[in-house]
């Protein structure tokens, strides 16, 4: 029973007693609530996770993102003990799906598989729907796709060197084929003219498969892509692989030098994917997927099964991650201004 003290005035002072402070009713139930809160969200992120979980995908089924997001959903719902959806939403480069995760409640059944993609088209157009520094907070590295530069046979080029020379002696007429506009291909690119001092002309296509097919056509003559997208047509002959863009060679072509042994230090154009959440998600949630991230995706199986696809894991924890980011962005911004793509 609630004392009289909350209704009625204290007349102690009449009594010749010492006053009893007049209580609010009003303060009370928020103090109250205000407790019951805190104790709810302790309880909450001490069990964490008490449902599944929906990790957003920004590209179709059979993607290497998708690939990379099924296998780490696979380990964190061992880890975790809940079921992790993979919700596939792809379009505009995986735009779509980072909006989407962007505004998603941040209670930490809402992750998002971020990725090189949203950092080149951030870099090229800041206005997008979202921000990856400012409406993120980075859990972990998850893993990285290794990119291989590709020519058509009917070039006769067998070496990076060869192609700048190539290049160099018919400037604006090499043309090279990328998955779209502001697409990794398509910056990596941009970065190797600029750093080669060479002048490429850019043919940007829907995807991997149109571009892939008019290489092989004859119809462009070079491609940055990733190696599980290429690895059929480079074993069977039908295009000539020169290097690795990334600082080390992939586990799927383990003889293929890398674009600095090459000749080109310091490229590094891979495609990498990292584990985000909405900003002004709890920190102990956060480190908590951040472990079970780094245990998932180093499991024996997981290793096998990417390495098959050309896809590596990454170590590293959310100050890692948030670091790399912020690198990346400058970078990229840098190389999109250089090229006059920046909007």
């Amino acid at each position: 029973m609630v004392p009289d003290l909350l209704n009625k005035a204290d007349d102690s002072e009449n009594r010749g007693e010492m006053p009893v402070p007049i209580i609010n009713r009003r303060n009370i139930l928020l103090a109250a609530l205000a407790t019951l809160g805190a104790q709810t969200l302790a309880h909450a992120e001490g069990t964490y996770p008490s449902r599944p979980i929906h990790l957003v995908v920004g590209f179709p089924p059979g993607a290497a993102a998708d690939i990379t997001g099924r296998v780490l959903a696979s380990g964190l719902g061992r880890i975790l003990g809940q079921q992790i959806v993979v919700d596939n939403k792809p379009g505009a480069g995986s735009s779509i799906a980072a909006e989407f995760a962007a505004h998603a409640a941040n209670d930490g059944y809402t992750l998002y598989l971020g990725s090189s993609a949203n950092i080149t088209n951030q870099a090229i157009n800041p206005a997008l729907g979202f921000d990856m520094e400012r409406d993120f907070v980075s859990i972990a590295p998850v893993s990285a796709a290794a990119v291989v530069l590709v020519v058509n046979p009917a070039t006769d080029v067998h070496s990076v060197k060869e192609l700048i020379a190539l290049a160099k002696k018919k400037p604006g007429e090499v043309l090279y084929a990328s998955t779209g506009v502001g697409a990794a291909p398509h910056l990596a690119a941009e970065l190797f003219s600029q750093r080669a001092g060479i002048k490429l002309v850019h043919v940007p296509y829907q995807g991997s498969p149109q571009a892939v097919a008019d290489l092989i056509a004859g119809r462009t003559m070079m491609m940055f892509s990733p190696a599980s997208t290429v690895i059929g047509q480079i074993t069977a002959g039908k295009l000539t692989a020169l290097a690795s863009a990334a600082t080390k060679r992939p586990s799927i072509l383990p003889d293929l030098p890398t674009m600095a042994e090459a000749g080109m230090p310091d490229f590094d154009t891979g495609i990498w994917f990292a584990l985000m959440a909405p900003k002004g998600t709890p920190q102990e949630i956060v480190d908590k997927l951040a472990a079970a991230t780094q245990k998932a995706m180093h499991e024996p199986d997981a290793v096998a099964t990417l390495s098959k696809q050309g896809v590596d894991p990454l170590s590293g924890g959310p100050d890692d991650l948030k670091r790399f980011v912020a690198s990346e962005l400058a970078r990229w911004s840098d190389v999109a201004r250089a090229a006059g793509l920046k909007s």
